[in-house]
């Protein structure tokens, strides 16, 4: 078993700040984080932790925030109970309930959509899967090709198979996120998804009627073009993992690479855009 490094981060502004940090840390391996009333805990393998990476962070040199931070290695514990305490059903409004093996079935949802984490015991972007499964419900799947970039633990990938999707690609660049999301395909009854290890140069000669993206800034603005090579004529491109004072860099390399502007939906400052191309 491999040991894990808790980070105890405090930040304030507390509300805005570990928001920022989740997205952040993210981007740079972390894989589990769980709020605290001062910012919040974020888990990491041991081998993966790179202090300078951390520090590097745009947070830390935002003269509008307060940062710090302190390390501990953590004991061997069992994960699956640490994530069951801490993991939470996500609804929304009737349409859509994604919950763990451990919680009831709730019949009363057009979907529901069962899901086992494989490394983290706390989701963490509970309000991007939240936007990008409204947006979802907005465009027309029916025989369409999808793919699903930076899956995670396959719900849209999922989402996207019971809206009548032909298939689904999902794709990550962490082992353990392919494994979970073949998985979850797998529980969820899904015949359509093919779970893929890689980055963005998998996309090489592939093309999509929908393009699903809910990674992080600086992963949108440095895929971008490949996105929008990979969009069939007339296909969709649904953007989220950016805060809403991103949204202007978004959308200008949208536009960029030819793209339309059709909308955007926020919630808690996150945001999900909505792209077409002519």
């Amino acid at each position: 078993m491999k040991d894990y490094l808790v980070v105890n981060l405090q930040v304030k502004p507390v509300d805005d700040g570990r928001d920022i940090l989740i997205a952040l840390l993210d981007s740079i391996g972390y894989d589990s984080f769980e709020e605290t009333p001062q910012g919040l805990k974020a888990y990491i393998l041991s081998e993966d932790f790179d202090e300078s990476a951390l520090k590097a962070l745009p947070l830390f040199s935002n003269p509008d925030y307060s940062i710090s931070y302190d390390t501990e290695k953590l004991a061997t514990i069992n994960w699956n109970e640490e994530w069951e305490r801490h993991y939470e059903p996500v609804s929304l409004n009737k349409d859509l309930y994604i919950r763990a093996p451990f919680h009831e079935a709730q019949s009363d949802y057009r979907f529901e959509i069962v899901i086992e984490p494989k490394m983290s015991f706390g989701t963490g972007h509970h309000f991007t899967t939240r936007l990008m499964s409204a947006a979802m419900f907005n465009l027309n799947f029916q025989g369409k090709d999808v793919l699903d970039m930076g899956t995670g633990t396959g719900i849209l990938a999922i989402l996207a198979e019971k809206l009548d999707a032909k298939s689904i690609l999902a794709i990550d660049n962490f082992d353990w996120a392919v494994e979970n999301t073949a998985e979850n395909a797998e529980r969820n009854g899904c015949t359509k998804v093919e779970a893929l290890h890689g980055d963005a140069s998998a996309l090489s000669g592939r093309d999509f009627n929908i393009i699903l993206a809910n990674i992080n800034r600086n992963v949108l603005l440095e895929d971008m073009k490949v996105y929008v090579a990979s969009m069939r004529s007339g296909a969709d491109l649904l953007l989220s993992g950016f805060f809403d004072y991103d949204f202007n860099l978004i959308d200008e390399a949208a536009r960029a690479q030819g793209l339309s502007f059709v909308d955007k939906i926020e919630e808690n400052r996150w945001q999900c855009c909505h792209y077409k191309k002519s």
